[in-house]
């Protein structure tokens, strides 16, 4: 560490410490819209639970700053530093790749051999995607294969540890873990469709990877449609050799058909299980199983595909707020930086380093994996506003702004501020944790001012209604700027 930064972080330690001076708390607290004060007192939460962030692009200090230097957890909005730092340090026509290899001789259609997939990374391989992966094998020659496929994820390092450690919920797919041939997030959408003809409730899986089964103990009811998950329990059983879900419970006769999505495989699994469906599908032949290899250092690649371009992928990752696909961006700045395999030890110094290069030192900035689904994530909403105020500035503007949801129209605010006057006004990025409700973006005013709008609070239930509250009050407050 640098002495400069060593004395900022000793600086600020002491003011946190010994508090501002009673004046300019008083001053801080004063300037807070009337709007949001009001809200803070309904709902008896302090002050000191929020920060806010709000600065007019072209402007030399913030119009409005409360406890904006606290450090505090900023939930999905740290994707906004992950994807700014990846488009900058890897460029916006970044790509992934991923590589098939013949372990054996290629005859007449029948690979006398094991086939390799080795990973890259790439963190939008959807099926459609993997279904032309596979086609263009089909192309070269290849219809069967006759020993396993074997796949080769060393390129990520990442401890096998369980997903549903974060809070508890193994199966949902925000807590799908990296790997380096991760195959449509490792998602199964789950379709449920009453059949009031035969008393039953239709399962269907979209993809259904071969190695996965269902069983069905769905009862049909005569009751109103509704509830938690219309009324279904899940049960999922990952052993050797078998991987099984269970759906029961009761679903209401007139309810229509009901999505859900899950991620009930763990990786290897899973790409070996939609490989082999989509595989049949096509009329080969996959004759053996699956295992866990390394690619031999004697075999050249048989195929390679790249992924769509940085830019196409931080709009996922914005727009719909993809845990995963910012976990494997963050892994990526730190393996293109520091070789393989891809750590997230690695992820971190590369993204404190880019900080450092690009004059962007947040001595209170602690990052943990990129995506914001962590308990350990901190930024003060000064040091986010700076990311954004930076990224105004950037070369890649246009591809970092188009990628956040826009306020009433699409991605995660598509139901929010709609027919309104702040419909399409805002590119704004949500979070949101237990206890903790976050937002950060761009807002055109009603007298056409760009401004740049962060606020972040850590308090009990700040999850729930009152964080939505609080945060809409300030961008109105902020629109009629």
């Amino acid at each position: 560490m640098s002495l400069y930064r060593l004395l900022l972080v000793l600086l600020i330690s002491v003011s946190f410490s010994a508090g501002a001076s009673a004046a300019d708390q008083v001053k801080e607290r004063t300037i807070l819209p009337e709007s949001v004060e009001r809200i803070l007192a309904a709902h008896k939460m302090p002050v000191d639970s929020l920060s806010i962030f709000v600065q007019q692009i072209g402007e030399d200090t913030p119009s409005l700053a409360v406890n904006s230097d606290v450090p505090r957890n900023p939930a999905s909005t740290i994707k906004l530093l992950t994807t700014y730092m990846a488009l900058e340090d890897l460029g916006p026509n970044y790509r992934w790749k991923t590589e098939a290899y013949l372990g054996g001789k290629l005859r007449d259609g029948l690979l006398d051999g094991d086939l390799y997939l080795k990973g890259y990374g790439d963190p939008y391989m959807v099926v459609e995607r993997f279904w032309l992966f596979l086609r263009q094998m089909r192309q070269r020659g290849l219809l069967n294969i006759g020993g396993d496929l074997a796949i080769d994820n060393s390129y990520f390092d990442v401890p096998n540890a369980d997903p549903g450690a974060f809070d508890g919920q193994t199966f949902r797919t925000y807590n799908v873990v990296p790997d380096a041939l991760l195959v449509n997030f490792q998602a199964i959408n789950f379709i449920f469709r009453p059949d009031p003809l035969t008393n039953r409730v239709e399962v269907i899986a979209e993809p259904w990877p071969t190695n996965l089964e269902i069983r069905n103990e769905i009862q049909l009811a005569d009751k109103k449609c509704g509830g938690f998950q219309r009324g279904i329990t899940v049960r999922v059983t990952d052993v050797p050799e078998q991987n099984k879900v269970t759906f029961a419970g009761r679903f209401a006769r007139g309810c229509s058909d009901y999505y859900l999505s899950r991620s009930v495989l763990q990786a290897p699994s899973y790409a070996y299980g939609v490989f082999n469906s989509l595989w049949q599908e096509m009329g080969s032949d996959l004759r053996g199983g699956v295992r866990i290899e390394k690619v031999p250092e004697d075999l050249v690649p048989f195929l390679t595909v790249d992924s769509p371009p940085l830019s196409e992928v931080v709009r996922s990752v914005n727009k719909w707020s993809n845990n995963v696909m910012a976990r494997h961006i963050f892994l990526t700045m730190g393996v293109e930086r520091f070789g393989a395999p891809a750590t997230l030890d690695k992820g971190r110094e590369a993204a404190y380093m880019y900080l450092s290069e690009d004059g962007l030192d947040f001595p209170e900035l602690r990052l943990d994996n990129g995506s914001g689904l962590s308990r350990k994530t901190q930024i003060s909403a000064r040091s986010l506003g700076r990311v954004l105020l930076a990224a105004d500035a950037s070369l890649y503007r246009a591809e970092f702004v188009s990628s956040l949801p826009l306020s009433g129209l699409d991605g995660t605010l598509r139901r929010r501020f709609r027919n309104e006057g702040l419909t399409g006004r805002m590119h704004l990025k949500t979070g949101r944790l237990t206890d903790v409700f976050a937002m950060a973006g761009y807002l055109r005013s009603r007298s056409d001012n760009q401004y740049v709008v962060v606020t972040i609070q850590n308090y009990d239930d700040a999850h729930r209604g009152p964080g939505e509250e609080i945060q809409s009050a300030l961008l109105r407050w902020v629109y009629q700027q």
